[in-house]
């Protein structure tokens, strides 16, 4: 007997006929003997509406607590309608919204953006969802929303939902967590701009959060700090009207906690090149004769920027050297390079997070406490979720120092 938490996005729920037959899917997993919990987004578009009504009627005169609790109406009007068509079918189900006594999600009091407090949330799955579904109950559990310790209606913010889905596999041991959406999986590219796209059998959860960091809007990058290695997890369309459907498979890695960064110095000491010519940028396919170059050497590149008249790259100390060759005689032999140096001794810090996309400020906060103590940045490259900070290698463990002080 598995657990299985199954999540319908609004898209999923947008008509009642799409409600029975996700109602449907989910009674059909509970008579294969599974125990399933059941996250509900609102109806689609009725949060939107909602906000419209809001600003029209309100303005900014609404508070976050208001608005809190304004938004939450679509999800626990999803939870009633979701949870009377599962008994229509003949199952047992109770919907839980947060003003139920067995509401389960429990965070701080940001109304807007609220911060889950994990230990108490983990104490209300075990004292009243794990009770439910050991009774043979189907819990319909209001996805995005939360609740203080007051009692207030919160939310999650950006990705609430699909939260809320992950955080309580987590939470009750479940053994899947189903995304059901207007999607069959995640595709190898937008199939509206290329019709070559095609749906991935698996993918793991870092080219997930990549993915969606960059554009993808199929899972929320927020969602997947909650996915736990050991449970299965995969994205399917409600098309299908059966949960046991083959979508994308999402894979990996540990259950990350909120807030954490990783910062780690490379142990290895490196070496910088500096290639340069005129208006490279507009130069097609250099950095790819680059690249190719030290590839055929089978040398790693550590870090590689363009600018408008150079191309910066690290290797290892160990490897410069062959490297500094190897795209010399690049230079000599075409007419597209003037020059190249081998620079300094350099130290890499890396830092990653999945919170740095919505914190805004983070590189100043790595930049400042170096330049405070005059140390200076070689060179610094960033992603949504990764910042790597090149400095003199003699300065390296000292600007690891101050950045893991000022950020840990």
């Amino acid at each position: 007997m598995a657990i299985v938490v199954a999540k319908f996005g609004g898209t999923s729920v947008g008509t009642g006929k799409r409600i029975r037959k996700a109602a449907q899917s989910v009674v059909n997993e509970y008579m294969q003997g599974n125990k399933v919990v059941v996250v509900v987004s609102a109806i689609n578009k009725t949060t939107d509406e909602s906000i419209k009504l809001v600003n029209e009627s309100i303005g900014n005169n609404v508070t976050e607590k208001q608005l809190a609790g304004i938004l939450a109406m679509g999800e626990m009007q999803s939870v009633r309608i979701m949870s009377a068509t599962i008994e229509s079918l003949g199952v047992k189900s109770e919907y839980i919204d947060p003003f139920n006594s067995k509401w389960p999600v429990i965070t701080d009091s940001n109304y807007l953006n609220a911060k889950i407090d994990r230990n108490e949330t983990q104490r209300a799955v075990n004292e009243h969802i794990t009770k439910l579904i050991d009774q043979g109950i189907i819990p319909v559990i209001c996805g995005f929303l939360g609740r203080d310790m007051e009692g207030s209606v919160t939310t999650l913010g950006r990705g609430g939902s699909d939260v809320s889905a992950f955080l309580i596999g987590h939470c009750i041991g479940a053994d899947e967590v189903i995304i059901v959406t207007d999607v069959k999986g995640v595709m190898s590219t937008d199939p509206r701009k290329l019709n070559t796209a095609r749906k991935l059998d698996k993918i793991t959860v870092e080219e997930m959060i990549d993915l969606a960091n960059y554009g993808a809007q199929v899972l929320h990058p927020n969602a997947l700090r909650f996915k736990d290695p050991n449970i299965k997890a995969k994205i399917i369309s409600y098309e299908y009207g059966d949960l046991r459907v083959q979508g994308t498979d999402i894979v990996g890695p540990s259950y990350v906690e909120d807030d954490v960064i990783t910062i780690t110095k490379i142990e290895d000491k490196l070496s910088v090149l500096a290639v340069v010519g005129e208006d490279l940028m507009s130069k097609q396919g250099i950095i790819a004769e680059i690249t190719q170059k030290v590839n055929e050497k089978g040398l790693s590149i550590y870090g590689i920027s363009t600018g408008e008249s150079s191309i910066t790259l690290f290797f290892k100390e160990k490897d410069a050297q062959k490297a500094h060759e190897v795209l010399h005689d690049l230079v000599i032999k075409g007419d597209r390079l003037s020059s190249i140096s081998l620079g300094q001794k350099i130290a890499m810090i890396s830092l990653v997070s999945h919170d740095f996309i919505d914190t805004p400020g983070i590189i100043a906060s790595i930049t400042k406490p170096l330049h405070d103590n005059d140390i200076n940045i070689v060179e610094l490259s960033s992603s949504q979720t990764a910042v790597v900070v090149f400095v003199d290698w003699n300065d390296g463990d000292k600007a690891y120092k101050l950045i893991k002080e000022t950020l840990q």
